[in-house]
């Protein structure tokens, strides 16, 4: 992971802010619908939020349970501080590689929203996955969002029209080739599997956590909330349909460790 990189990018782009527009709701709302399902059944539950920004879910999440929230950019986490005024949020500089600093079996939820798509190597990414799996208590879950090889093509290389100046970075089947000095990776779903079954993770759930959104930002941006509304309403009719999967900019993974 190049770090300094993303600790650049990160000090400059507001990603509090790309949560707020409609598009970028329909991943955030996604998501913690889902957290919001799998929270109801924990006693005070326990949350660790890997690679959480400007604490986008780490906060309003600290209202209903004991959260921790690790960044790689000091920031962010100055920007979490100011905003959690009720100081409910235990902050942490970190990264999703090496969480030596918690126990085995610590918390009952983990979050993995931005570290999977900024890990570049496979084995940089299981090393991720396994730690989240080691601090993360029996039957706990862990929520994983990627960021999906095919969107990038269509949008990137084809609709914006980079295609004929980008085809060194694609291999003959057209998946992404990230390097090492790359702020992001992209994922096929044979991909997210191989880390699921390397880890020894059960999946308990996996949905498109976007959609077709990305694909008409303009559109959904400039909509009214009651148009908007209503394409949340179709957008949650289809997101467990596995056939978007793959087309998705960010697919939710949600894994469960399970008794030995």
């Amino acid at each position: 992971m190049n770090e300094e990189n993303l600790i650049k990018y990160y000090n400059k782009f507001n990603e509090d802010k790309r949560l707020k527009t409609h598009h970028g709701r329909v991943e955030y709302m996604t998501a913690m619908k889902y957290i919001e399902k799998f929270l109801k059944k924990y006693d005070n539950p326990s949350i660790l939020d890997i690679g959480a920004g400007c604490g986008a879910y780490s906060i309003p999440l600290s209202e209903k349970a004991n959260i921790t929230a690790l960044e790689l950019v000091k920031h962010n986490l100055k920007v979490i501080e100011k905003k959690d005024s009720l100081k409910r949020v235990k902050l942490v500089l970190g990264n999703a590689t090496n969480l030596s600093r918690f126990k085995d079996n610590s918390f009952d939820i983990v979050l993995l929203f931005g570290p999977m798509y900024h890990l570049i190597s496979m084995d940089d990414k299981l090393k991720a996955l396994i730690e989240a799996k080691r601090v993360l208590k029996e039957n706990g879950l862990i929520f994983i969002s990627y960021c999906m090889n095919e969107y990038a093509v269509i949008t990137h290389g084809f609709k914006d029209g980079f295609i004929m100046g980008e085809m060194n970075k694609l291999d003959k089947h057209f998946k992404i080739i990230s390097n090492e000095d790359d702020l992001y990776s992209y994922v096929r779903l044979e991909d997210i599997n191989y880390l699921k079954k390397k880890s020894n993770l059960k999946r308990v759930k996996i949905v498109s956590q976007d959609g077709p959104t990305e694909y008409l930002k303009k559109e959904i941006n400039s909509m009214s909330n009651d148009e908007f509304n209503i394409y949340l309403r179709y957008h949650y009719s289809i997101c467990e349909r596995k056939e978007l999967l793959g087309s998705s900019r960010h697919v939710l993974d949600i894994l469960k460790k399970q008794l030995r």
